[in-house]
This record gives structure tokens, sequence and C-alpha cells, in this order.
């Protein structure tokens, strides 16, 4: 499956009911769906009991100014919808005496739609990281994500530990900088409803 970016456009044909647009929002994120619940739920009627109140709840989601404030979070927009549907699944069938899994333990398999959201902002970060200055770069990889002893950071960037600081709050003002300026910006996203 190819994985698809969202963007305000988009979210906007949603809403106005533009059928190309709403029927690849359907296809693509029932396929997502229906993984995620294939492992969660033993009947196929549930699986599409489920996916179903999920979709009537994100269109009406998509009626309501602001509900979705950054369309490229989509997929975890729908994700949480997934969930908390799913939840309400289960505790309508525990009082019904079946046998479907317990949600409170951790699931064995990869949660897709999660891995989409994770995927997306991943994305954002690589993005956000790659316009900052290579000296902020280098070190908040270093520091973050590396997570390397700073005494070694200090001796390849030649500073103190004081110095250090210095440069990583500054470091750390860029990125929150570019982050803000990233979610105010429309992300890169289709041009055409039917394409993904």
């Amino acid at each position: 499956m190819q994985f698809q970016d969202f963007d305000e456009a988009y979210v906007e044909r949603l809403r106005s009911g533009d059928f190309r647009t709403q029927e690849h929002f359907v296809t693509y994120f029932s396929e997502l769906i229906q993984l995620k619940l294939r492992s969660r739920l033993r009947t196929p009627e549930a699986i599409e009991d489920v996916r179903q109140e999920t979709f009537a709840r994100v269109f009406d989601a998509l009626r309501r100014a602001g509900a979705i404030r950054q369309p490229d979070r989509l997929g975890a927009f729908i994700n949480s919808i997934c969930n908390n549907v799913l939840l309400e699944h289960y505790r309508s069938k525990s009082r019904d005496h079946t046998d479907e899994p317990d949600p409170d333990l951790p699931d064995p398999v990869t949660d897709v739609l999660g891995i989409v959201a994770a995927r997306q902002m991943q994305e954002k970060v690589r993005q956000i990281l790659g316009a900052l200055s290579d000296r902020d770069r280098r070190l908040i990889k270093a520091i973050f994500l590396d997570e390397r002893d700073k005494d070694e950071v200090c001796a390849e960037f030649g500073v103190d530990r004081d110095y250090l600081r210095v440069l990583v709050h500054r470091a750390k003002q860029s990125f929150k900088s570019s982050y803000l300026k990233n979610i105010d910006r429309r992300p890169p996203g289709m041009t055409a409803a039917g394409r993904g």
C-alpha cells in the first residue's frame, strides 16, 4: 500500500462532498482500518460495524468547523476515532458476555494507523531538521537523537559544558521556531483526489 499525504485542500473537498475525494478517502482508510481491526475482532460483521461507525463519526466531524485543525494529521485523527469506537464495541460486547479480546492487553500486532501517524511525524521532523543550520542539526542529532556523551560532544564542537548548554538552547529554539512555522504552512499533498 502506498502511504498518502493529506492537505487542507483535500479536507475541503471531503467537506464539500466531492464524490471522487470521498471515494478515495473511504477506500484508502478502509484498508488501514480493516488491517487494524482484523487482529482485534473475530467476525467480519464486527469489523464492518466498527469501520462504518468510524467513518460516520469522521464525516460528522468534517461537518463541524474546526474539528480537523491539522489536515496533515488526518491519519492520526481517524486512528483515535477508530480506537474510541473499538473501545465502545468492546464495552458493549462485554456486557453481552462475549469473548472479544481485552482492550487493555497490549496488542501483539502492529497498529497500522499508528504507523501512518508516526511516519507522518518522522517526515515532518526530518523536514525541520533539514531546514536548520548544519551546526544546529548536528547538535540536535548528537544530543537528542544519538544521545551521545556530552563531554564527547563538547570535544567535537570545541566548547566547554557551559557553552554547550547555550548552543543546545539555541538549537532547540531554532527547531521550535521551524516546527511552529511548519505547522502553520500547508503541507504538500494531493493535487487530484483520485491519486494515491
